[in-house]
This record gives C-alpha cells, structure tokens and sequence, in this order.
C-alpha cells in the first residue's frame, strides 16, 4: 500500500466515526450524525476540517486497544452564507461523544482561531459527558473549554446547539454561551441525572422531564430556542445568525433597503379605549418591523415580557417589548432576567434596541420578594443603563412607577422616547393614586363610591397621559401610532453613528 492509500484509508475511517453499526443507532434515534449535521449547517464544499486523525492518549482500562480518529469530535471552519464560523460536532457514535483530553484540546483549538480570527463558534454538542476512563484529565478538558468560554463571552457570537445528552459538567460550556437552542424529545441537559437525583432525593423523573427540551424552555429558561428536529434546529441557527456580527467591533448584516410609504394604519387600533383590556404587543411588533422579520427569543419563557431580533429597513435590531395579554405586561423575576440577558447580548454586539412599553409595574406577591424580585428587577436597570448601543422606547400605553424607570426610560439613557396619545405615564393607576391621595377626603364623603370615581377621574385627566412627561422633556415627541414605523427608520439612522461609553473600569459589578 503506497502512501497516498495509507492516508485515504485513514481519512475514510476518521469519516466512519464509530462504524456502520452506531451510525445506524444514532439514525434509529432520529438523530443525525455530527458530519451529517455539518454538511447542513454550512455552504456546500466550505467546510474544511482540522484535527480528523487525532487519537486519545489514555492507556488505562484497556483504552489503548479502542482508538477511532477524530476522538469523538469534529472540528474545522467554514462558511454560513458566505460568513466564516468555526464549528465542532461531538459524534455520539465515538465512546459516546465523552470528551477527553485530545477531544478538548480539538475544541479549545477552534475556539482560539475563532478569537483570533474575530469569527462566530458554533458547537452542536451530543455528548454523555466525561470520559470517566481518563480521570481528572478530562475534568481539566472541560475546564479549558469553560475557561475560553468566558474569554470569548461579548467578544465573538458563541452559539450552542444541544442535538443529544448534555449532562454533568458538560452543561456549563452551553450555559456561558449566548444562545442555547435543544431539540425536541431527542436532547437534554441536566447537572445530575435521574438516577442521581433518585438516590439522593428520593424523587423519581425521567431525563426528559428533568431536563428536556420544552423543561428547561418553559420552566428554567436555560433553552433560547427549541426546535422539532436535528433539521430544523440546524435552520433556526442558520436565522440566528443572520442578525448577529462577526464579533464585538462588527456590525449585523444589512438587507438593502428602499424608503417608501412607511405610514402604517393598522397601528391605530391596536391598543384598546379601556386601559384595562389586553392586546398583544406582537401586533405592534409586526406592525412596526420589515415584514415577517421577528425572530423570537425565549418564546415560551416568561411570557409577559418578549424579545427577539427583527429588521427595521433592512438593518438587524433587538426588541424588548411587554406583553399585556400575559399578567398584563408585568415585570417579574423570570421576565426581568429574560430581558436583562438579551439587552447585554445586543449591547455586546452592536446592536440597537427597541423598546415597546406598556408595564403597569412589577408583580407583587411574597413569591417574588422572596425570590429576590428586587435584585432581579435591578438586573434590567442595569443591563439598560450600562447598554452604549442607540436606545430607543415607544410607550404605548401604561409607564408606572418603578418599571416605568426601569424601561429604557430618558432618565436612564435612552436616546430616543416616543409615545402614542394613549400613552399613561404616572406613579401608579389612577384608581390607586386616588385612594392614597384623597383617602381622607373619600371616607368622610357622603357616597365614598361616587367620591373616589371623581378622584379617580381627576388624577386620570392630569396625569393619565404623555403630556406632563413630554413637557419635562423625558418624551422627545409624541407621535400617532401610524407614524411610529417611519419615526423609528429616521431616528435609527439618526443613531447610527452614536458613540457612548462607560467609565473606565475593569468590569461593573451587575447585582446577580
């Protein structure tokens, strides 16, 4: 056998992964394999790949008899629509995807070009964890990758799709990236698993719904995006992607663009004559955005708040919007850590927000108090005032009290404040301003009713409106709702060359 037959037999058995046999398991499962998976993700014939013949090193419980190249991992670099990423797949079909010591080292490879480089990292991880036969030295893999993690975090965009297990440590390389996204029914994540959690607990849960897809979705928030399948999650990357930059000192891609008529007449009757009646602000949202633009993030997480990525002229934008047909819009623990996470991620980044406001305050309840609504409620403070991107809120209903600072609001920043005439910025509502403020008067009132329904209507007829707040020059301009698209376009491009920045520091201390 000459040489260039040595070499093609190697490539072709670093390609078979763990064989014929476990890639047909891994099918069977309605998984796809990590090659399978990178053929989708990137270009045709762009991908071009670092590290196939590497083998573990490990010689205990018999390893040195066991050896596939490529260890259980795919690395290499190459094009999403012409952009450059680099990548690394974990093959299941490889000791089970475990990571090892040369597993960690092909990762940790990839992740320092892609800093060098200024480029994004993806990682499709399906992995059962540890290689537990190498001991501490894998321990130290995991460490090396958790540690470039950090480094790259707000530098480079690092995207995380877990196609299969994620448990034990493998967890916390996912959990420092920006955006995790899980596919249905087939991947998981989880410190500790079922059996653990059975013996030192005594409950008994099922990976799934200890740490399933729609789980950690839904109740935990640890999952951004949940997709059916391997296909469609390699897709819903593909969309993510488009909004981002390449890196910190980058700006989004730009879809060419052409002003036109921008009046938007769907946007007057969208919020309701009774302030006490829900709408859906994603109405708003479309109504605003290039059509069909939205990508939203954390869907199924804290409802009452929604963010996402959408174009405004072409150009990327990040939405934070509340959503009063949820608890009507309230700010809680889990929305305020929602949208603080998503505002950090696009000040990062370069990207300008957009804030749709109608929040009657932050929930009440021993419930958040307890689980620190006041810290959490800070995290979205501060996430907006450190935020040195073009800031800019549209109040389309209620402004009250704390949330109403809280918001993007001028005091902390924002560029730009508009509010439609429906707008409602005060303290608090007008029926509980009445109570508090005329209390006295109400009680000694011959029809207390009939006295807090004309104090409750005089504090409205002052205060229950944009005006005060655009007189004091917190609202730059009150606008018709249909007019908001066109003043956004034309305010946005007016930020475009904004610059702002924090003091010099070495890092603010965010209250977490």
């Amino acid at each position: 056998m000459n040489k260039s037959d040595i070499l093609n037999q190697k490539l072709t058995a670093a390609k078979m992964g763990g064989g014929q046999k476990r890639i047909d398991a891994q099918h069977a499962k309605n998984k796809l394999t990590a090659r399978e998976r990178l053929d989708l993700l990137l270009d045709k014939n762009s991908f071009e790949e670092i590290g196939a013949l590497i083998k573990h090193r490990s010689t205990d419980f018999g390893m040195e008899k066991t050896h596939f190249p490529g260890d259980g991992v795919v690395t290499g670099y190459g094009t999403i629509h012409g952009r450059l990423v680099y990548v690394f797949s974990q093959d299941f079909t490889v000791f089970g995807g475990s990571l090892s010591e040369t597993h960690a080292e092909k990762i940790c490879k990839v992740m320092d070009m892609a800093m060098k480089n200024g480029a994004p990292v993806i990682g499709l991880n399906d992995s059962g964890g540890a290689r537990i036969q190498e001991g501490v030295v894998s321990l130290g893999g995991y460490a090396d990758i958790f540690y470039r993690n950090t480094r790259a975090s707000g530098v480079i965009p690092q995207l995380s799709l877990v196609m299969g297990p994620c448990a034990g440590g493998a967890v916390y390389s996912p959990a420092i990236t920006d955006f995790i996204l899980m596919v249905e029914d087939t991947s998981y994540m989880f410190v500790t698993g079922p059996n653990v959690v059975k013996t030192v607990t005594n409950e008994e849960v099922s990976a799934e719904d200890l740490g399933g897809a729609s789980v950690h979705s839904e109740k935990s928030g640890v999952a951004h995006l949940t997709s059916n399948n391997d296909l469609q999650a390699i897709e819903d990357i593909k969309k993510l992607l488009s909004y981002i930059p390449q890196n910190c000192e980058d700006s989004a891609p730009v879809i060419p663009y052409t002003i036109k008529d921008e009046i938007r007449n769907n946007l007057n009757t969208i919020v309701p004559e009774n302030p006490n009646q829900p709408y859906d602000i994603k109405e708003v949202i479309h109504g605003i955005i290039d059509h069909e633009s939205f990508f939203e993030i954390h869907k199924d997480f804290a409802p009452n708040i929604v963010v996402g990525f959408a174009r405004l002229a072409g150009k990327s934008i990040g939405v934070v919007a509340n959503q009063p047909a949820y608890l009507a819009g309230v700010l809680d623990v889990q929305s305020s850590q929602k949208a603080a996470r998503f505002v950090r991620f696009c000040d990062c980044f370069n990207i300008p927000l957009l804030v749709l406001e109608d929040v009657p305050g932050f929930l009440p309840g021993t419930d958040q108090e307890w689980n620190a609504i006041i810290t959490n409620g800070a995290k979205l403070l501060y996430a907006f005032s450190e935020a040195t991107v073009p800031r800019i809120t549209v109040i389309t209903r209620k402004a009250y009290g704390g949330a109403y600072d809280v918001m993007n609001s001028k005091h902390i920043g924002a560029d730009m404040n508009f509010a439609w005439p429906s707008a409602e910025i005060a303290v608090m509502g007008a029926k509980g301003a009445a109570e508090i403020i005329f209390k006295n008067e109400i009680k000694s009132a011959k029809d207390p009713k009939v006295a807090l329904a004309n104090k409750e209507k005089e504090y409205a007829d002052i205060f229950a409106n944009p005006y005060r707040a655009a007189e004091r020059g917190f609202i730059d301009e009150v606008i018709h709702p249909e007019q908001t698209r066109l003043k956004l376009i034309k305010a946005f491009a007016m930020l475009e060359n904004k610059v702002d920045s924090i003091p010099r520091k070495k890092h603010g201390n965010i209250p977490l």
